[in-house]
């Protein structure tokens, strides 16, 4: 298989017909390592709305359990890339998500924004990083696969192309970003859980490297000294640098998914999708008990 011959393979598809088909061979395929990077960024700029950040930090699901919780996420998001709606697997994986976000009370604009992150940041990171730019074709069915996500959960009022999720993520984002100390601590427990990853000696270095990629509104939000000019500049040329790399190297021929990570460290002897994740006790750290009908009592 010649480097180009899968993109070539995507655009005979439908991006609406195909959306989830085309998804997966970027995720799996052409950009592991990308998608990766970029849905962890994805996620982690969301804890700079505080509603988002206070919340995590009540559960205190990513501040003391911070690898099990990337972990569970990854697994059962992954689950429904790898084996496609509709799929026994990725039915579990979606009713597990439900069953853990309708133990709070998540305002729906809330999950929306999560789902934008989903959408335009792996764009707005390939384009910039990868080893190449992501096609038309991919940027619509990655709109689609995660509307269709987005029904699945719940979520009303879900953007309709690309260009409205990413109207919709950058709007959210310059009115609701904003300092919270508890937001704040759920994020250096997530710089510090990547760091873990690496030799402890590595630690400053690969913190530092993380801040260079964020960009200052994120950083401000946080109140965390932006890197210098230079620092920025050689961070993101090395970044850039490895893209250019893996354009020379062979195509992958086999499928790379989130669940392969090695990043992912909590079930070195399996797992069962239906037993991931979290489940809250009603009444405590922020879970609100709720009635036969569904409805949280004050």
């Amino acid at each position: 298989m010649k480097r180009f011959q899968r993109l070539e393979q995507i655009r005979r598809m439908d991006p609406h017909k195909d959306a989830s088909e085309i998804y997966r061979l970027s995720a799996a395929y052409e950009f592991p390592w990308d998608f990766t990077r970029s849905l962890e960024l994805a996620l982690y700029r969301t804890y700079a709305v505080p509603s988002i950040g206070r919340l995590l930090a009540e559960t205190s699901e990513l501040t003391r359990r911070t690898q099990k919780r990337y972990d569970d996420t990854t697994l059962l998001l992954d689950a429904v890339v790898e084996h496609g709606f509709g799929s026994p697997q990725a039915d579990t994986a979606i009713r597990r998500i439900n069953q853990m976000h309708r133990s709070y009370d998540i305002a729906n604009d809330d999950m929306r924004y999560v789902l934008c992150t989903f959408v335009v940041m792996p764009k707005r990171w390939i384009d910039a990083y990868g080893w190449r730019r992501l096609s038309r074709h991919e940027t619509v069915a990655s709109a689609v696969h995660h509307r269709t996500l987005g029904r699945y959960l719940g979520i009303r009022d879900i953007p309709e192309s690309y260009e409205e999720f990413e109207a919709c993520l950058d709007a959210y984002e310059e009115a609701h970003f904003d300092w919270d100390e508890d937001a704040r601590r759920v994020s250096d427990a997530t710089l510090a859980l990547m760091a873990s990853w690496y030799p402890r000696p590595l630690a400053p270095l690969l913190r530092t490297s993380t801040l260079a990629l964020l960009d200052d509104h994120l950083l401000s939000a946080f109140r965390y000294p932006p890197p210098n000019a230079a620092t920025r500049a050689l961070v993101r040329r090395a970044v850039r640098a490895r893209g250019r790399v893996v354009r020379l190297l062979p195509p992958r021929r086999a499928p790379h998914y989130a669940r392969q990570n090695w990043e992912v460290k909590s079930y070195p002897n399996g797992y069962e999708l239906n037993e991931l994740g979290t489940r809250p006790v009603p009444g405590l750290r922020g879970c609100p008990v709720r009635r036969a009908d569904g409805s949280a009592v004050e």
